[in-house]
Formats: structure tokens, C-alpha cells, sequence
């Protein structure tokens, strides 16, 4: 069965693409790229004669388009996509199109710009006594939100969160989580993470928005917030002398 393949380029620093990614890439007939967010040098690998097309002004029936024609032209056919493709990252309407082709698809994980945030300030999501979870969303703009997603309704859970696609309106970000965060806590913007041009923005609920206007952040940013960017938390009982477990006696 023909397939393509589906790859997600990390968040900008083409190293950061996975050893699996690169070998498709290199070897790609075609190559379709979300070019409004995917680091150009992610395709620096791509053979001389692979064709590459820009899906930043395409629409989805394009896209599939230039998948059909070149799958059946016998080539190897390669859709890149920012970060990790599952999240935000629209694949699903096209593995269905293409299923109903009778096209197999596969799909390579890739380094979402949440982790990629969290790694520039060296800052670990889940810290004990603080946070055990973790909330990926967003505010709605143009794309609706489920009304049980409300930013202020997961908001509730006081939970490490990564809020995507929502700096531009950093201020209704803000008004919503202080329903239930204090004004006090911690919040982190980093924009396009792992760039050569990152920016980091620290601040917290009541400073933040002000401090990103200032640097006039106003897309390709995440927006962390939680206690987990502070410096209390309880030690992991993992590497605790006196815990053990399957692989470590506890010591005296």
C-alpha cells in the first residue's frame, strides 16, 4: 500500500528533529512543508531533485492534491510539520482523506514547542508537592474552544499549564486564569523556543502582560504558568536514600 509520511521538525532548531525524521527527509521525491511556522533548515537534507511545496498558502484539498499526484508518479512523499504533529498540528483531516484513497499513512513524533519552552528556562513540568499534570490549550480565537475547556474552567485545577496560539491576546489569558490562579503566580513567555532570535519573558499573572507588550511578543510564543516555575518544591522520592524500590535498596 502507498503511504506518506508524516514528520514533526521540533520546534525550530533543525537538530532537534529526530534521526527518523532526517532519514525520510533525505529521502523524499516530495516534500510539503508548513512553512509559516517550520524552520526552513529542517530541509537543508532533502535531495537535489525533491520537490518542495509551502503549505502556508495552501488549502487542504491543494495539499492532498500534491500528495495524490505524486504518490502516483511512484514517489516518496513527505508532509513536515512544526513540533510534534499531534498537537495543534492538523494532521487527522488528512490521514482521513487519505485513508479513503486507500493511502497508508505514518506518523514521526517530533519535540513540541511546550517542552522546547520548559527546556530554555530549565524548568520541569511535574515538580513533587506541586504539580503531577500537565494542561496543553489554548484561548479561542478564530478556532472555537469546547465551552468544558474554558481557559478559566481548567484553570480551576491550579495545574502546570502550556497555553498555545494566544500571546496576541495575552491580556484576556491573564484576566481568565486570575479566576482561580493568584496574581502572584509564576508565569513564563518564550517565544519561538530553540531560535536563534528566542525571547524569554518572566513575570507573573499581574506583570506579564505588560512585560510582553514590551517586548512586543505578539505570536510564536508559549505562555507557562504554575508554581512549578517557582523554587518550592518537595525533593523526588525516586533518588531518596531512605525510598526503595524494584532497582535500590533503601539506606540507613
Amino acid at each position: 500500500m502507498k503511504k506518506v509520511y508524516f514528520i514533526g521538525a521540533g520546534p525550530g532548531d533543525p537538530k532537534l528533529m529526530t534521526l527518523r525524521g532526517k532519514e525520510l527527509v533525505e529521502q523524499a521525491d516530495v516534500l510539503i512543508y508548513a512553512g509559516s511556522l517550520v524552520n526552513k533548515e529542517v530541509l537543508q537534507w532533502r535531495k537535489e531533485t525533491a520537490e518542495v511545496h509551502n503549505s502556508a498558502s495552501m488549502t487542504l484539498d491543494e495539499v492532498i492534491d500534491v500528495m495524490d499526484k505524486g504518490l502516483k508518479e511512484d514517489k516518496m512523499v513527505v508532509r513536515v510539520h512544526t513540533g510534534d504533529p499531534s498537537i495543534y498540528g492538523a494532521i487527522r483531516e488528512q490521514i482521513d482523506r487519505l485513508e479513503t484513497m486507500g493511502v497508508d499513512s505514518e506518523v514521526v513524533p517530533g519535540v513540541s514547542s511546550f517542552v522546547a519552552s520548559a527546556a530554555a528556562i530549565k524548568k520541569e513540568f511535574t515538580l513533587p508537592s506541586i504539580s503531577q499534570t500537565v494542561i496543553c490549550t489554548r484561548l479561542e480565537g478564530r478556532t472555537p474552544v469546547p465551552e468544558s475547556e474554558a481557559l478559566e474552567k481548567l484553570a480551576s485545577h491550579k495545574a502546570s499549564m502550556a497555553i498555545f496560539l494566544s500571546v496576541q491576546m495575552i491580556e484576556k489569558v491573564v484576566e481568565r486564569l486570575t479566576v482561580h490562579y493568584p496574581p502572584t503566580t509564576p508565569v513564563a513567555v518564550i517565544q519561538r523556543a530553540t531560535w536563534e532570535d528566542q525571547k524569554v519573558v518572566m513575570g507573573t499573572l499581574e506583570t506579564i502582560a505588560e512585560r510582553v507588550k514590551e517586548e512586543n511578543i505578539t505570536k510564536t510564543a508559549q505562555i507557562l504558568v504554575g508554581d512549578f516555575l517557582g523554587d518550592q518544591y518537595e525533593l523526588s522520592l525516586l533518588y531518596d536514600k531512605s525510598f526503595s524500590h524494584e532497582y535500590r535498596t533503601a539506606k540507613e
